[in-house]
Parts: C-alpha cells; structure tokens; sequence
C-alpha cells in the first residue's frame, strides 16, 4: 500500500488546522509547547483543560474505529494527518495520550462490552487520565519478572506491590497494572491486566522520582491492597501476558510522526545555535548535522513505510525498530545541542540562590532527559532481545532460575 495523501486527506487537514487555531487561544495559548518530554510536569491544570477542549471538539480517539463513544472517526492517513497539524501548532503536550493511545485500543482488542462503555467515554471526553503500572524495581523492562499481586477478595481484587518509572502517576485517575493474580505462578504465566482508581488514600502512594535535570517526570507507585474491582480484568484472569504483548504493539503508531515533527524542530533550534556559536565552520560539527538531518528522514520514510504496509502500524518487530531509531538519534542531539553552545552550555540561565538551586535552559534539560530515551518504554537491549527473538526466529537468550 502506497502512503499518500487524497483530496480527503488535505480537507480534513484544513478543518484540523482551522480548528486548532480557533481554539488554541488564551489559556491553551499558554500552555503551548509545555508538557513535552522533561516537561510533563509544566502546567498540569492547563493541559488538563485543553485535554477537555479536544474531548468536545471530538478530536480524542480517532483511531479507535468508531464513533460511538464521544469521538469521532478518521482514517490512518487523517489521523497522521492530524498528528502532524498538532505538533505544527506546537499544542500542549497531551496528558491524557496514555488512555487514549494504549489502554482504550487495548480495551476494544481484549475488553468487555461493558469496560469499554464504562471507560472509553470519559477518555474521550478528557475526563480520565490513565497512568501504566508495568515496570518494576526488580524487573525494569522485563514484564515477565513482575511481582506485583493481586488476591480475590469478594468482588474485588486487593492488589499489593510497587511499580517504578511510571508516567503521570500524581495526575492520573487511572492505572492499568499487570499483577501476578495465580499463586506460584512464574514467568508469563498466572498474570492479569487490572484497572485499579488511584484515589485509594492508605493503599495507594505516588513517590516523585527526582531526576538529574532537577524534575519529576516519573515515579514510584505503591499499592497497599490496593482494591480492583474483578469486573475490570481486561482479557480475562490469567491473560495478563497474551493482552500486555498486544498493548505494547499499540505503543508506538502514528504518534511516531508527531514525535518527529518536534525532533525536527529541535534540530533546527540545533543548527541556529551552531551558526550563532560560530562551531558550524567545523567541518566535523556539520557532518554531524547532516546526518542527523538526513537520518531523521530515514525514520520518517521507516514510519511511513509501517503504517502503510500494515494498515493498522502494528507489524512484527516494527515498535522495537521505531524505539532503537529515535532514542539513539534523540540523544545524540542532546549531546550536539550542548557541543555547539561551546563554554556557554556548561552555564545556567540563572544565578545560583536557594529558591531555585538547580535551574536548566531547555537545551540543557534536553541534552540531560535524552540519556533517558534509551531506558524508558523498554530498553535497547530488550527491543533487540524482541527483534532477534520474534522476527529473526534466533534461540532465546538462556535465562536463569527466578
């Protein structure tokens, strides 16, 4: 399938843009280009208030395949195409793109009848945050050491454990926690997916893990019998595995193309610094440029490739692909945003007093939260244990006893 762009294509375009700029104004106007990666923490109640804004105008969910829950429908080239008028528009950073991008396509795959019409409205509205409880101290990206439990009691499920490096845990409504729900169990099996409130003073806590660039984007969550109720076991009991694998192939689609369109712009604010810092008459500095240039489009065409020889950008080994690509390219420009800046990198952008101890201009904060690109949503190793295990069909890494 050729990925291209019809007449359809281009009109629902102008109606994005149309829309955006009718409606990013005022207090969303403040909120533009806050939220993004390192900054999910800027102007929570802003964003939170643009997230509704996007629920009435229709515009959460358009990939879901129906219009049934508030949202509104869209092909895969509209939804790219709205992907790329968002970043364009430079709006908030979405707080609600958990809910919308991982749990709701999840739940129209592996969910009841009755959890999508009881949880997909209010992500469409904007209403629901959702935060995801997978990775844990002693597992990090390795789902199948998880030790989280979860206990029936009644009709609920009292869920005891700790999650870590979770995203918008201290705004979320909502967590989506893979536990162990069998006694015993080992390894992939006796796991269910769980959708437990964060609201629960006593048995849940969210812990702020401070990072080097001063901020907190992620945290520790601790569940103290925490209470699921058994109805909202996606998939079933004991399925955990079989419906995370399928979330995870939902991780990483058109919003691929979105991500770019702002790596773009970093890379422009890049070479702007280069030219005014006077580094680009190295002759290393502007090879290093170019092919930063130039591999950003091979990731582009890599995107574009995916979504339209699936169809749905779910092909195998292509979310691990797309993670390897990005994640090295993101941090190799942190480190050339710093480079070119020359001495003036190693500087702040305020004197040094007690309030503000530890104050970062954005590329510094770049250069610092792009070494996490490489760890978060899954490690690199892990993505290539996935392609060399799953595509190529190579042996399984031998493993130890748990």
């Amino acid at each position: 399938m050729d990925f291209a762009f019809g007449p359809e294509d281009e009109a629902f375009r102008a109606e994005a843009r149309g829309w955006l700029a009718e409606h990013l104004t005022g207090d969303h106007a403040r909120a533009r280009g806050r939220g993004g990666p390192g900054g999910e923490h800027e102007g929570v109640a802003q964003r939170r208030a643009w997230e509704r804004a996007l629920g009435r105008g229709g515009w959460i969910g358009l990939g879901w395949g129906s219009d049934a829950y508030g949202n509104r429908r869209a092909t895969l080239t509209q939804q790219v195409v709205w992907a790329e008028e968002y970043a364009r528009a430079r709006a908030p950073g979405r707080c609600g793109h958990i809910g919308e991008n991982l749990l709701a396509p999840t739940l129209l795959a592996y969910g009841s009848q009755e959890q999508r019409d009881e949880f997909l409205p209010p992500i469409a509205r904007g209403d629901a945050l959702w935060c995801q409880g997978y990775s844990e101290p002693g597992a990090g990206s390795d789902l199948a050491g998880v030790r989280t439990r979860a206990v029936r009691d009644g009709e609920f499920l009292l869920v005891t454990g700790q999650k870590i490096w979770t995203s918008l845990a201290r705004e979320a409504d909502w967590c989506f926690v893979l536990a162990r729900t069998e006694e015993g169990s080992r390894g992939h099996r006796g796991l269910s997916l769980l959708l437990v409130p964060m609201d629960q003073p006593g048995r849940v806590e969210v812990r702020p893990i401070r990072q080097m660039t001063g901020t907190s984007e992620f945290n520790e969550v601790f569940f103290d019998g925490a209470r699921a109720r058994a109805a909202h076991v996606v998939g079933g009991p004991g399925e955990g595995w079989r419906v995370a694998m399928g979330l995870l192939g939902f991780e990483r689609g058109v919003s691929t193309l979105a991500q770019q369109i702002g790596f773009a712009e970093e890379l422009a604010e890049v070479v702007r610094a280069a030219v005014a810092s006077g580094a680009v008459r190295d002759a290393v500095v502007r090879e290093r440029l170019v092919r930063q240039w130039a591999d950003l489009r091979v990731m582009r065409w890599n995107a574009l490739r995916t979504l339209g020889g699936s169809g749905t950008g779910v092909l195998p080994g292509a979310p691990s692909v797309a993670k390897l690509l990005w994640g090295r390219w993101h941090q190799r420009l942190g480190e050339l945003a710093l480079e070119v800046r020359g001495a003036a990198g190693a500087v702040g952008p305020a004197d040094w007093r007690p309030g503000a101890p530890y104050e970062l201009d954005p590329v510094q904060r770049l250069a610092l939260f792009t070494r996490a690109d490489t760890i978060y949503g899954g490690t690199d190793e892990v993505q290539r244990n996935i392609i060399a295990e799953r595509v190529l069909g190579l042996p399984r890494e031998a493993r130890g006893p748990r």
